[in-house]
């Protein structure tokens, strides 16, 4: 009986797979919708997540931008910021659009400014404590479109509270549920008291944070965090300076200088952007706004960083910190053009930083957007896989992963690399590529496995323009045990 038992468990995971690969794969034709609450001006990265989220407006859908506050800033709003940005952002709409179809006019955007109340946390949760932010998610969510409404919390979340608040007060358990259900929220860490009640409060909401207020060891920190051994030039003074504020019209002149930690809000629409790797509705599979697992924390585990904000535990499961193992590639004068470092990272930072030269680049691009000609600028590779994106294979037996049609719209030459994401799948020991990992084709040999495992094998492909960029292509390998 083993056999048919193997077979049908077998076949459970292959659809479970395909279906979410299905209706996770981002497209040009059904891009992520997102309300973006932020604290701006607590911190001048907020201005600078925001000067970056514009840049993706045409590949992201943004339905609100609300000024919040936050424990750094309990009394006051600063929707005035908001509206400076989009204006700068208007002069340049123009040239965008020159690179990419799709960007918004500045007054669609203009229009989705709204206002929170001026109330810190809880304070603001309740009675009477609707405000032209809460009401707007709201009205968001009523709109008859299928796709999830994801929630980037920059700041205090009592926004997004209160809209809950309501909602459970004036609509059916039916409709709250599945109101509840379109809802995701990756916040940053917690910035007042109302997330922990959130996530008490709605256990099915799908949320995404690391708890409490010790930011130094939050998975989004390592957007600005300084790694000894490897090249942390795209996170400095100097690198922004000559790639974003100078010289780059006027979205580059309102990039504000760093005072805290540069950007440290923008990992929570990062995995927003359509680039082949990332799938926002599974962050175990990892991604550029790094990779969380669904569990429930420790309280031992959340840490407390010192601010107003008190740690508390969490009372059900929670898409919270996970650990990558890394060992970077880098650039070899001779013989092969890549070999591995000699050092391994492993952490729950490393599920971010392993992509951010890759993001940093692509910044830098549509930044150089703002002012160039498409002639005089760099744009993305596009990879093409021979085979599809998903696979079934027996144990011990070989395949050939082809990506040899991939091209550039610069006609840039291309560089590949294959590798194994053991994370992302079940599959956790590191199936290596045999011979080069650097070519346009690879010939893998699945491992033997006593049960149905599944194994992300990513495709990067950068190009030689400047910046490079780079864009991938992740393809999910069932493997089956042995007849």
């Amino acid at each position: 009986m083993k056999k048919p038992i193997l077979t049908l468990s077998f076949l459970v995971l292959i659809i479970s797979c395909n279906y979410e690969w299905l209706h996770a794969q981002p497209s040009n034709e059904q891009r992520h919708r997102v309300i973006v609450l932020t604290d701006i001006e607590a911190d001048p990265d907020d201005t600078q997540s925001l000067v970056r989220l514009l840049l993706y407006s045409n590949q992201i859908d943004i339905e609100g931008i609300v000024a919040t506050t936050s424990v750094w800033k309990k009394t006051s709003i600063s929707p005035e910021t908001i509206l400076k940005v989009i204006n700068a952002y208007g002069e340049v709409q123009s040239n965008l659009s020159r690179h990419e179809e799709g960007y918004p006019t500045v007054q669609e955007l203009l229009a989705l400014v709204k206002e929170g109340l001026p109330s810190y946390g809880m304070t603001g949760v309740g009675e009477g404590m609707d405000s032209e932010g809460s009401e707007w998610i709201i009205e968001t969510l009523e709109k008859e479109d299928d796709r999830p409404l994801w929630i980037s919390v920059w700041g205090g979340v009592n926004t997004l509270a209160q809209a809950l608040y309501k909602i459970r007060d004036t609509y059916t358990e039916e409709e709250v549920d599945e109101m509840i259900s379109k809802l995701r929220v990756y916040t940053i860490s917690d910035q007042d008291d109302s997330g922990n009640w959130i996530r008490n409060n709605f256990p099915n909401l799908f949320y995404i944070v690391s708890p409490g207020d010790d930011y130094g060891s939050a998975t989004w920190s390592s957007i600005n965090t300084y790694v000894d051994g490897i090249n942390n030039d795209e996170i400095s003074n100097r690198w922004f300076a000559e790639h974003v504020q100078q010289d780059h019209g006027p979205l580059g002149a309102v990039y504000p200088d760093v005072a805290w930690g540069v950007e440290g809000d923008t990992p929570a629409y990062l995995s927003l952007i359509p680039n082949g790797l990332n799938v926002p509705d599974r962050p175990d599979w990892g991604g550029w706004g790094g990779r969380y697992e669904l569990y429930q924390p420790e309280f031992e585990t959340i840490g407390e960083g010192g601010s107003d904000v008190v740690a508390k535990p969490e009372n059900r499961e929670i898409w919270t910190n996970a650990s990558d193992s890394y060992t970077p590639y880098i650039f070899d004068n001779y013989g092969r053009a890549v070999e591995q470092a000699d050092t391994t990272f492993t952490g729950n930072k490393v599920t971010l930083w392993r992509w951010r030269d890759d993001f940093q680049n692509d910044f830098a691009a549509r930044m150089d957007w703002t002012v160039k000609s498409y002639e005089e600028a760099n744009h993305p590779p596009v990879p093409v896989l021979e085979t599809p994106n998903q696979i079934t294979v027996q144990s011990g037996e070989s395949f050939t992963l082809d990506a040899r049609n991939s091209y550039d719209p610069d006609g840039d030459n291309l560089s590949f690399l294959w590798f194994h994401y053991p994370e992302a799948g079940s599959y956790d020991e590191l199936i290596p590529v045999p011979g080069a990992e650097n070519v346009y084709h690879v010939n893998y040999t699945a491992p033997e496995v006593d049960q149905p495992e599944t194994a992300h094998i990513i495709l990067k492909v950068t190009d030689k323009g400047t910046p490079a960029l780079t864009r991938y292509q992740r393809i999910i390998v069932n493997i089956m045990p042995s007849q």
